[in-house]
């Protein structure tokens, strides 16, 4: 191949591309990743056994979801995957020990959890996070997921105001129906804090509203990322089709997406 024709083929390649992990060393490429993200640059408390890397008990039980860019082979984005099967080996959700998710029982069956979500600072113009809707529209094509959920974490570096007005700007565009109510085990002290300020909706959390997820209910407390979390749930079905029709077809084309 000439260095002309070698040129024209890195052109064509997509330039961030999603995969699932299969291997180990792809999983501590995405724990790192998260190091990174949740302790270096957010300061959370990460009761991980090893330094520089981010593990906890459900990482060896998850599917792990990563973007990488073609141009130098790094791990730039992650989502980790907790189907149903998953859960019942870890003996429930990660989300179980933040709210008590009673009145979702019924659809435990159905349900997939996603968390631990993070881009590297580099990549956060969109373009990473389409590429992991993506690779999630994948997932629940392939297995026929009914359900996604998972908790949206906001910053509480302010004392918990940004969050609490977020919540509520929230609960009312988006509130779930009273079937699907969560309730968070260290609730957030919402009516200490001041709700009326004007807030802008975080990226991943604007990427589950427009394909139609549900805010459930009051948002938990969790002291070691020291956010603000609202359990939100998304059922498949009811996806909003002018988003969900195109990361369904850029997923059914296979595992790369190309983006300019």
């Amino acid at each position: 191949m000439s260095h002309v024709d070698q040129n024209l083929e890195t052109l064509r390649q997509p330039r961030l591309v999603f995969q699932y992990a299969r291997t180990e060393r792809d999983v501590r490429e995405v724990q790192k990743l998260r190091w990174q993200v949740f302790h270096e640059e957010m300061g959370a408390c990460l009761r991980s056994s090893e330094p520089g890397v981010d593990i906890d008990r459900f990482d060896a039980l998850c599917d792990h979801l990563l973007v990488r860019d073609t141009r130098n082979n790094e791990v730039v984005g992650t989502y980790r995957i907790l189907n149903a099967l998953q859960a019942e080996k870890a003996g429930g959700f990660y989300s179980d020990g933040e709210f008590d998710l009673s009145r979702l029982t019924h659809l435990r069956a159905q349900i997939m959890e996603v968390g631990r979500a993070c881009v590297h600072p580099q990549y956060r113009s969109g373009a990473a996070i389409a590429v992991l809707w993506a690779g999630l529209a994948e997932y629940i094509r392939r297995y026929g997921v009914q359900y996604l959920m998972g908790c949206a974490s906001i910053s509480m570096v302010d004392g918990g105001h940004t969050a609490a007005a977020l919540y509520r700007q929230l609960e009312r565009e988006h509130g779930a129906p009273s079937e699907w109510r969560v309730f968070p085990h260290c609730a957030l002290p919402l009516d200490a804090l001041d709700e009326g300020r004007k807030v802008e909706v975080p990226p991943l959390i604007k990427a589950y509203l427009r394909v139609g997820a549900y805010v459930c209910g009051e948002p938990a407390w969790d002291p070691d990322f020291n956010t603000a979390d609202c359990l939100l749930l998304l059922p498949t079905g009811a996806m909003d089709h002018r988003y969900s029709r195109h990361f369904m077809k850029q997923s059914a084309q296979g595992k790369t997406l190309r983006l300019v």
